[in-house]
């Protein structure tokens, strides 16, 4: 049997309709086939390889490793470089209040982390989410997602939990002191690059402190350079009380993290002790890639260059069919009006080599995230390219 059959015989699958692209190697923008095809990736794994696939700087961070440890011991008991020096160059990048790292290996695990830490701070159970909100697939980080079509089938799931529209001011008279927390997407990923205004989270935080709410913002998608600022929370002169990041932290390794105050994460530490317990969270060869990680976004200024490049898919990407551009930096929804229309735009890119996709909760809108590595010159061939296939069909 070769790949394709054994990838559908053997591979748990999730569609009737997977892509099917075979891939033997990837570097920077780009995806080889085995037959030498070649894709550019414009969404880079769906939030994950910010620089780029298999940057020089994250292998040599990998090998580096491999030559010292793998797995030692669960979370949390040796004393491990990587992690503690990764935990470091995390909390530089942040307020002082955001000062203990606990590391995961993904962003669903982040998610039930920091709900779990939430209720056992503040000792309250009911949890505000907004509608259209992704938080991952898990049953906790499900319980608090936005989309009924992805939650019916799995109930019962958490109870407490309450929706309302994000970026909707008013709405936010929901928050009350039985909320043990509030947690929403910084940038609304799944619902098509949704991005409220300050103001509105001007109130959000305001609200959170008269009512002793904790505030969790997820930026798995939105975190580690994408939307112009290391944090999106930046653009909006706020700080959360827990902060939740994965996706573009690891170079290509699986990572996660929650991230607080010391004083709210030691509650952890006692009634129960081990309150949150990781066997392989904060491995040692994915927090070396996170590490480099940083290091590479913030040594080659590649957050100074997030505009400019996504300024420039807006002034190229032209079209009667284009009904909207939306984004906060590069990470990008090109709106259509159906997914019948969008759709076959879609396919016709990959055909020609260029990898786009839609989103969970806006399916007539083309994702756009390329890593942030993306030249000038490779942005005028991928938009050349939608605009090519919007034309064909």
């Amino acid at each position: 049997m070769n790949n394709r059959q054994l990838f559908l015989s053997h591979l748990a699958q999730t569609t009737d309709f997977p892509l099917l692209i075979e891939i033997e190697k990837a570097e920077g923008v780009y995806m080889f086939g085995p037959n030498g095809e070649k894709y550019m990736d414009l969404i880079s794994g769906i939030g994950v390889s910010n620089i780029g696939h298999r940057h020089p700087k994250v292998l040599e961070a990998i090998h580096k490793q491999l030559d010292k440890y793998l797995h030692l011991m669960v979370y949390g008991e040796y004393v491990q470089q990587p992690q503690s020096l990764l935990a470091e160059a995390i909390v530089k990048t942040l307020p002082d209040s955001l000062d203990n790292v606990y590391l995961v290996n993904s962003g669903s695990e982040a998610i039930e982390g920091a709900i779990k830490l939430a209720k056992r701070f503040n000792n309250r159970r009911e949890i505000i989410s907004c509608n259209d909100a992704y938080h991952g697939s898990s049953h906790g980080a499900l319980s608090v997602g936005g989309n009924e079509l992805f939650k019916r089938a799995y109930r019962p799931l958490l109870p407490g939990v309450r929706n309302i529209q994000y970026g909707d001011q008013e709405q936010l008279n929901h928050i009350s002191t039985e909320t043990s927390a509030i947690i929403l997407e910084t940038i609304q990923g799944e619902a098509g690059i949704r991005v409220a205004d300050k103001l509105y989270f001007k109130a959000l935080r305001e609200k959170c402190n008269q009512t002793g709410t904790l505030l969790i913002l997820d930026e798995v998608q939105a975190g580690f350079g994408r939307t112009g600022k290391f944090w999106a929370f930046e653009h909006f002169g706020i700080v959360p009380d827990i902060l939740v990041c994965a996706k573009g932290m690891g170079g290509g390794m699986p990572i996660g993290a929650f991230i607080a105050s010391k004083k709210i994460m030691e509650v952890f530490k006692e009634n129960p002790l081990l309150g949150h317990i990781t066997t392989f969270g904060g491995h040692p060869v994915s927090a070396a890639a996170s590490l480099a990680t940083i290091q590479v976004i913030l040594k080659e200024n590649l957050i100074e260059t997030v505009e400019e490049k996504a300024n420039l898919f807006r002034t190229l990407l032209k079209h009667p069919k284009i009904k909207e551009i939306r984004n906060k930096g590069l990470m990008m929804a090109v709106a259509f009006e159906s997914f019948e229309i969008l759709k076959p735009i879609i396919d016709r890119c990959i055909e020609d080599g260029v990898i786009t996709d839609w989103f969970l909760y806006c399916d007539n809108a083309m994702r756009i995230a390329p890593p942030l590595t993306i030249t000038n010159e490779e942005i005028h061939i991928a938009c050349e390219s939608i605009l090519k296939a919007i034309e064909e069909v």
